[in-house]
């Protein structure tokens, strides 16, 4: 796969996006936008106090995801967003249609792991159970693949643009 994909990296918290995302932006030679910079300062503050948040918080985020997405359009991009329901997704591919999704996936115990040695991330681990019940995995009709954590962010990384180079061009 090569640009003009916009590529949104999907998973839990803790998997890798912030990490593999900019590293899966430059291997395709795209911008990268990190997703927790379009969270409102509510929802920041919302799952810093350890709370999950509602649909009703994710709209506005989703929406400004999927305003850089569209914007990317025949560009190419790589955006984080966790995205863990289908109807996240279908907002997003609201706003840009050829979107793909890579879905980062991975035992939940490496990925406790990993999010308790994070520091200065506001998702604390508490939350991740929240995450998993919330997942809603890839679908077979929805444009993407998924691509396991296990390893080192490179291994990972080389993972992600091998599957994604098994998809299809995205139509002008």
């Amino acid at each position: 796969m090569s640009a003009p994909h916009v590529v949104v990296v999907m998973g839990v918290a803790g998997t890798g996006k912030t990490t593999i995302g900019p590293l899966l932006a430059a291997r395709l030679g795209v911008p990268y936008a990190e997703g927790d910079d379009f969270h409102p300062p509510a929802n920041i503050t919302k799952m810093s106090a350890g709370v999950p948040l509602d649909d009703a918080d994710r709209w506005p985020w989703l929406d400004a995801i999927g305003s850089w997405a569209h914007g990317r359009a025949g560009l190419g991009g790589v955006v984080s967003s966790s995205a863990l329901k289908r109807s996240y997704r279908d907002r997003l591919r609201a706003a840009a249609p050829d979107v793909v999704f890579v879905h980062l996936t991975g035992d939940r115990a490496l990925i406790e792991d990993r999010m308790s040695h994070r520091q200065g991330h506001f998702m604390p681990t508490a939350l991740l159970d929240s995450q998993f019940a919330t997942l809603q995995p890839l679908q077979a009709d929805e444009a993407g693949v998924e691509v396991d954590v296990s390893g080192s962010p490179e291994e990972i990384t080389e993972r992600a643009v091998r599957t994604l180079s098994a998809l299809p061009e995205p139509t002008p």
